[in-house]
């Protein structure tokens, strides 16, 4: 009886375990967060250089990634040039957590103008007003957490497919700052359904196009290195007759919580008159070009280290140089 009692009683402990080890993690972020929210701005920037300084350099995290992606995109650049580019990163996603601290308690409707301006507003309130369903894409550029709660400020309520956090606690926290002024928040896994109802309806979709899909996903050209995308979010706005509209929130000026919000433009396969909306695949591209002219201007506020760049299929490979072949091609005969 007692071997039988014995593993049970070892389940609950490592289960227990997990959960103070969660929590553990989740108090010292929380105290970590608190102390951010007390900081004048100036000194959040300070401390986001020295964390940079350290992540950067003697910490070396993510360093490998970092540096090959880097090589990748900028082959011309030298080594002293791509570390004060992972330098300027790092200042960027530290300043960007600081950010969203300070936003919980200073960014709110009667302040909003100090702090976020908008470009080609007309499309954005397109987007927020119109009657037809819209899918919302970004990247992982800029600020995109505080342009999901500016929306949200504003009144366009919308739903974001977002990973779950290994960390239950966190996960929790998290989805109540995004869902603080009207997101809602749906697990990537097996959320397909209730997304396609919600455009059915009527409702904003927002994601994040540059993740990494996998051998399988539709593979383009970003920033001139192929990278897979997930076919599900051009299928999102072609199978429901949602416009797409692409765009950013990013830091303006070189100052904490200055931003500046642009559409950078609106593909519709109701009116299609370039064909952007003839596939998915000519989707994907159109979404990932977008992504590209708003990392140009200003490469440091993208997300350099992350897994963004894979080596294709074979297949693949052969495709997108005989495509590259091609368009070089025409450019010479042009």
């Amino acid at each position: 009886m007692s071997d039988l009692i014995k593993p049970s009683f070892q389940t609950r402990l490592a289960a227990f375990r997990a959960i103070a080890t969660e929590f553990a993690g989740y108090v010292v972020v929380r105290s970590l967060v608190c102390f951010v929210q007390t900081l004048p701005y100036d000194m959040g920037n300070s401390m986001s250089r020295s964390i940079a300084w350290l992540a950067s350099g003697p910490l070396r995290i993510r360093r490998n990634v970092t540096e090959k992606n880097l090589q990748a995109i900028f082959p011309d650049a030298t080594a002293q040039q791509r570390q004060q580019l992972s330098l300027e990163m790092w200042h960027h996603l530290i300043l960007m957590v600081c950010e969203i601290a300070w936003a919980q308690r200073r960014l709110h409707l009667t302040n909003w103008s100090e702090h976020v301006s908008f470009k080609n507003n007309r499309s954005i309130l397109q987007a927020c007003l119109s009657k037809r369903p819209a899918v919302l894409v970004a990247g992982h550029f800029g600020n995109f957490e505080i342009g999901g709660y500016t929306m949200g400020l504003m009144g366009c309520g919308a739903t974001t497919i977002a990973r779950k956090l290994d960390n239950r606690f966190l996960h929790a926290w998290v989805e109540r700052f995004r869902g603080a002024k009207g997101q809602k928040m749906v697990d990537k896994e097996g959320c397909a359904a209730d997304v396609d109802q919600h455009l059915l309806s009527g409702g904003m979709l927002t994601l994040l196009a540059d993740q990494h899909a996998g051998p399988k996903g539709c593979w383009v050209e970003f920033m001139g290195v192929p990278a897979s995308c997930h076919k599900a979010l051009a299928l999102f706005s072609l199978a429901s007759g949602a416009p797409m509209f692409a765009g950013y929130t990013r830091r303006v000026g070189g100052q904490p919580m200055q931003f500046q919000s642009n559409c950078t433009g609106i593909a519709d396969p109701q009116n299609d008159p370039d064909g952007h909306c003839a596939s998915v695949t000519t989707l994907t591209n159109w979404y990932n070009r977008q992504l590209e002219g708003a990392v140009s201007e200003a490469v440091e506020q993208y997300w350099w280290l992350h897994r963004r760049w894979r080596d294709p299929p074979e297949r693949v490979a052969k495709r997108l140089a005989k495509q590259a072949q091609q368009k070089q091609s025409s450019k010479i005969a042009a």
